[in-house]
């Protein structure tokens, strides 16, 4: 763990709110110069403070309007068990993100679905078939604002 400073800080936050913005834009942003702010960069990144940059697709303006999150509580436990279902869930491309928790399920998935009815047969033909899927609990996103977090 490396200790962050504000000028750290800043750099995460502006990252967060618009990882496409370059080193020299970001660097004006925050006073420094351009090489400076890619040093500082390159340093977050190294000690994986910063793990890649991504763009965020907006599902539904590609059609996909409702998303679910979908809490899995697998019949049978073991390593085997695990390991079968996170392969076999991370094959199915509506599922944006798996989660292994502690609590009232063992997963937590994040389920993109053109509309309730495609979900239900995303539920029924995929997710109940999995190896080892027992009770789901479907709660279905209403909105969401995107935070940069404790940075």
């Amino acid at each position: 763990m490396i200790a962050l400073d504000d000028t750290d800080h800043a750099i995460l936050r502006a990252l967060v709110a618009d990882a496409g913005q370059g080193a020299g834009a970001l660097g004006r942003k925050l006073g420094l110069s351009q090489p400076a702010t890619w040093r500082r960069i390159r340093r977050l990144e190294e000690a994986r403070v910063l793990r890649g940059r991504r763009l965020m697709l907006d599902a539904a303006a590609v059609g996909f309007g409702v998303t679910v999150f979908l809490g899995v509580k697998l019949a049978t436990k073991g390593r085997v068990s695990l390991e079968d279902f996170e392969r076999a869930v991370s094959a199915i491309p509506e599922v944006q993100t798996v989660e292994h928790v502690l609590g009232l399920y063992d997963y937590r998935l994040r389920i993109v679905a053109r509309d309730l009815p495609d979900f239900e047969r995303i539920l029924r033909r995929r997710i109940m078939t999995l190896p080892g899927a027992g009770d789901v609990e479907a709660n279905v996103l209403l909105s969401e604002e995107r935070l940069a977090g404790p940075i």
